[in-house]
């Protein structure tokens, strides 16, 4: 055999686990029908926990929204961690509207950290309620059926449910790069949930209850992270399949996207402190997908210069090619991101490069901020 041969069988070997890594995670999630199971018929009590700092306009914005949710019985527990702002004002107005809004305060301390992690605790320890639902102050629910469409999913057996958070469209390259990666980790994150494989959630939208809270001991494992509240809470909460996920368009509470690409960056590098942490089992099958996608690629492009390969090469590359843009398209459908279907081939390609640099270009030391 000449390399050309090698690089070729190199070429369908790399093709064929790409493929059988498609079908076996992302189609669970292309396929998946919101009502697989029996789904809670009482409307138990929820309390929703905000953990906030310094966020008196998303506060002033967004509370009504989760206040006049249509449910029976719920509170709202909001923790104002050391406010510099005007929090304080807005909230206590608020309260006197809103029986069902508790407020707590945190005083600005130099010995306390500003991180999610201390407020969220504290909240969840006052809260009345078994049933948990998280958000931030700089989310709103897309319908006044978000608390509803959340806690119907809560089951005897189902104590985790993972909720999905996107972004407001609006004009310019970076929303819709923002756009893309947030569906992108959305699809990826409720695909391995499907598999037996969860590994994160979205601290913007995630409930759970609070035996299981307490179960996997809080956040102690990984307390000394500002970030891992969702990602790490989940992999160490999630067990035995007691955990699902929701994908109802009005269970979906959006965020307005960052402003800058240099604000984008310093959040994902949040992000990637948690993912430094991730057992081994899931950084390898998070691995797998970009990995094989480039050396598949890579291969392919100089396979077109051997006159013996070529068509074989293109043959299998195209059908592969078609197949990831059905249950691609499929799932980025489900999260009402349609816009990007037509491209995905391209986006896949630039996703599957872009973030493995901008995972190590990016500085990963814990900033232990908010």
């Amino acid at each position: 055999y000449d390399i050309a041969t090698y690089l070729f069988l190199g070429f369908c070997g790399v093709s064929l686990v790409h493929l059988i890594f498609v079908l076996f995670t992302y189609t669970r999630f292309a396929f998946h029908k919101n009502r697989p199971e029996p789904l809670s018929k009482i409307q138990e009590p929820v309390s929703i926990i905000i953990a906030a700092r310094n966020e008196s306009k998303n506060l002033f914005n967004n509370l009504p929204f989760i206040m006049e949710q249509n449910y029976p019985k719920f509170e709202v527990i909001v923790i104002n961690h050391q406010s510099l702002d005007d929090s304080e004002y807005i909230l206590d107005a608020y309260a006197h509207q809103y029986p069902n809004l508790r407020i707590i305060k945190v005083e600005d301390s130099k010995h306390l950290k500003f991180g999610k992690k201390l407020p969220l605790t504290i909240g969840i320890k006052g809260a009345k309620y078994e049933n948990l639902l998280l958000t931030d102050a700089d989310c709103r629910p897309e319908s006044e059926q978000w608390i509803a469409s959340m806690s119907k999913y809560f089951t005897e057996k189902k104590q985790i449910v993972m909720g999905y958070g996107p972004y407001t469209r609006e004009k310019g390259l970076l929303n819709k790069a923002i756009r893309f990666d947030t569906a992108w980790i959305a699809m990826n994150y409720f695909a391995f949930a499907k598999t037996g494989l969860p590994y994160m959630g979205i601290g913007r939208n995630l409930g759970y209850t609070k035996s299981v809270f307490h179960a996997a001991k809080g956040f102690k494992s990984h307390y000394a992270l500002s970030s891992g509240d969702d990602d790490l809470f989940i992999q160490d909460a999630a067990k035995k399949k007691n955990y699902t996920i929701n994908i109802e368009p009005e269970s979906f509470c959006y965020s307005k996207g960052s402003s800058s690409w240099k604000s984008w960056f310093k959040q994902k590098s949040r992000h990637y402190t948690a993912s430094e942490k991730y057992r081994v089992i899931k950084k390898l099958m998070l691995g797998i997908y970009p990995l094989t996608m480039l050396i598949m690629t890579t291969s392919f492009v100089i396979l077109m210069f051997e006159s013996n390969f070529r068509w074989l090469s293109l043959a299998i590359f195209s059908l592969i090619l078609i197949i990831k843009w059905i249950i691609l398209g499929k799932s980025f459908k489900k999260l009402n991101e349609s816009k990007f279907i037509a491209f995905i081939p391209l986006l896949d390609l630039m996703y599957s490069l872009l973030t493995p640099l901008m995972f190590y270009a990016v500085d990963k030391t814990d900033s232990k901020k908010w």
